[in-house]
């Protein structure tokens, strides 16, 4: 992955037209253990301060979703609902006036397992996380890929989440991120069940190879320095997936 994003960085200098906002994706922000998805706290604010200084706005995701925004638009969104989004990226964010998105993986909230009680954020940190105007969404109940499982364990993860974050938090999520969220990871049947479900609003963690009638994120890696980010907002990533460089 570090050579491919350094690469691409490279072949792929010039500015690739856009007509509407993008939406970053991250999972942790100083948890080491997640590895290519963890960035660490100082290049997150840099990364953020990055953007600003290059005339980028940031606005939240559902905007970009909802009407495309545009092309100096960005928005921040978070997966997997970790620990050091609020005690890392939350000050930050906070700092810089950013408004952002969590997408929930409902049963790791529940804090059954020894690591989700220090790596991911509980119930009542969520709560207030969303007192103070950051918006939720569900991010599965398990984690499973569905590109892989069939559409019978697809409608419980979809209903199971739904049903717990209504019961823990108050209100029953419309929007939904792909876990994995990249092409091969969703189905039109899954697609259809989430629907069907009450989820509205469905994205993906790529750009031009996402699933189709997904909202396009941009997934920001462990590896990006400001040479990547910049390349990054250029475009240079947006037909590469993490499992697979379809360049």
């Amino acid at each position: 992955m570090y050579g491919e994003r350094h690469t691409l960085a490279t072949v792929h200098p010039i500015h690739r037209p856009r007509e509407g906002g993008r939406i970053l994706c991250y999972h942790s922000v100083g948890q080491p253990e997640f590895g290519v998805n963890d960035v660490a706290p100082a290049r997150f604010r840099r990364q953020l301060e990055l953007a600003l200084e290059l005339g980028y706005r940031f606005v939240p995701p559902a905007d970009i979703a909802r009407a495309g925004g545009g092309p100096k638009d960005l928005a921040v969104s978070f997966d997997d609902a970790l620990k050091s989004v609020l005690t890392q990226a939350n000050p930050v964010l906070r700092d810089l006036n950013i408004p952002y998105s969590v997408f929930i993986v409902s049963e790791w909230c529940e804090h059954q397992l020894e690591w989700q009680k220090t790596g991911v954020l509980n119930w009542g940190e969520l709560e207030k996380m969303a007192a103070d105007g950051v918006e939720l969404g569900s991010h599965s109940a398990t984690h499973r890929d569905f590109g892989e499982i069939d559409i019978e364990r697809a409608k419980r993860e979809f209903e199971l989440s739904r049903r717990t974050i209504e019961a823990r938090l108050g209100f029953a999520p419309e929007s939904f991120a792909i876990p994995f969220g990249q092409s091969a990871n969703w189905t039109a049947a899954a697609d259809k069940a989430a629907r069907d479900t009450g989820y509205t609003t469905i994205y993906a963690q790529a750009e031009e190879t996402r699933p189709p009638g997904t909202i396009p994120r941009t997934f920001v890696t462990h590896f990006d320095d400001e040479r990547i980010f910049k390349a990054l907002l250029r475009g240079a990533y947006d037909r590469w997936e993490e499992w697979t460089w379809t360049f």
